[in-house]
């Protein structure tokens, strides 16, 4: 028999650091297996295969953690804006538990069972019926046994609290994870106050993904902690950012930033960058660590890297990786070979080879969230009425 692998809280509580894994819809949806928009999961019982090779990607980059691919797979979202998929939110969810299973198996990785804000909470829709959209994915994840479970990408505290107790109800450990920044959540909650929320709700770890650059996410979850420890509470911490630069962003994060979705490679995170991340989040005292939309196995493996002092080995992957440019000593020309080391990449400002474009941009700022009539959602397609309204709309902000 397999050895028993440690849990995630015997881990933590042990001091050990937890490398997370990276973002599954962008990395998916430049492969051709996921659809910008929507960004519903789907691939994990069309394109299996392509949501595996993935996950041995992170697997093999020394990811601890195998997140089932279950962001957005309930059942309103999968419904949404003319999403007719002729899927059921349980067929993804079970798919995509035996997928993380199957390559978690294969290394030293628990299953984390996801989920995430649904159209139905910012619709207005009553506790009752947000809460019965992610108990009906909870069913699955306890039926698959996953090792773990996270209520990751909220807006609204509110509606991760709600999660967290539902899926405090399985008895296994649970995390949450918001997508703010600084200044808290989109009802202006400070990011101390929603984490002593998230805490008393039950969850055991708390930080937050997405929506921000890693130095940023970083600093937000600074700021959990120090609302946890003056509240007298105790939690482990973890952090899953962007790797994008979002220095311009306003609260509501990247979506706003115009470049989204499609235009925002030119902000992607060198892997000399993560060092840095990696670096600034274990002196924050994080321990979970990890990366969201726009972050790639390499990614990954240069937190590994970096951490590999503290957790006493490399990845797999770092077999062929030279550290900080090493492998560079074996190239032809000698400009290159003169790159094979640390403080080169360190001190490195890479160009955008875009002499006519700015440094950074204005974001959009429409200024709208819960309760706003534009964030109903509907079944129905979105109309050529209803698009040419938002085209107008746009020219006023």
């Amino acid at each position: 028999m397999a050895p028993v692998k440690k849990g995630i809280l015997e881990r933590l509580n042990a001091g050990e650091v937890v490398i997370g894994d990276g973002g599954f819809v962008f990395a998916l949806e430049k492969r051709g297996y996921v659809k910008a928009g929507p960004w519903t999961p789907e691939a994990t019982v069309q394109y299996p295969d392509a949501v595996r090779q993935l996950q041995r990607e992170f697997l093999r980059a020394r990811s601890n953690v195998m997140q089932t691919f279950t962001f957005y797979a309930s059942d309103d979202k999968l419904e949404n804006r003319g999403n007719n998929l002729k899927l059921t939110g349980a067929q993804i969810n079970e798919a995509a538990c035996d997928l993380a299973r199957e390559v978690a198996n294969e290394g030293d990785a628990l299953v984390a069972g996801g989920v995430s804000q649904t159209p139905s909470y910012l619709s207005c829709k009553s506790e009752t019926e947000v809460r019965a959209i992610f108990k009906k994915q909870l069913d699955v994840f306890v039926r698959k046994n996953v090792d773990f479970l996270i209520a990751e990408y909220f807006e609204h505290v509110e509606e991760a609290e709600w999660a967290v107790q539902v899926l405090k109800t399985s008895g296994k450990p649970v995390a949450a994870s918001l997508c703010i920044g600084p200044k808290g959540d989109m009802h202006g909650v400070s990011p101390g106050e929603c984490a002593v929320r998230l805490v008393k709700a039950g969850a055991q770890i708390v930080g937050v993904n997405c929506h921000f650059d890693p130095m940023t996410c970083v600093e937000t979850v600074k700021l959990m902690k120090e609302g946890v420890e003056k509240a007298g509470l105790k939690a482990h911490y973890m952090v899953q950012p962007l790797a994008f630069h979002t220095p311009d962003c306003n609260c509501q994060g990247f979506i706003d930033l115009p470049e989204f979705p499609f235009g925002l490679e030119p902000r992607i995170l060198t892997r000399w960058d993560m060092h840095k991340y990696a670096r600034e989040a274990y002196n924050a005292g994080i321990r979970f660590i990890g990366g969201c939309c726009g972050f790639e196995a390499y990614h990954i493996r240069a937190i590994a890297e970096e951490l590999a002092p503290e957790r006493g080995f490399l990845p797999s992957a770092s077999e062929k990786h030279g550290s900080w440019g090493a492998g560079l000593e074996m190239h032809t020309k000698p400009w290159v070979r003169a790159r094979a080391r640390r403080d080169y990449w360190e001190n490195l400002k890479p160009a955008s080879g875009r002499p006519q474009c700015p440094s950074m941009s204005v974001p959009d700022s429409w200024g709208v969230t819960k309760g706003h009539a534009d964030l109903m959602q509907q079944k129905e397609a979105t109309s050529k009425e209803e698009l040419e309204q938002l085209f107008d709309k746009s020219k006023t902000h």
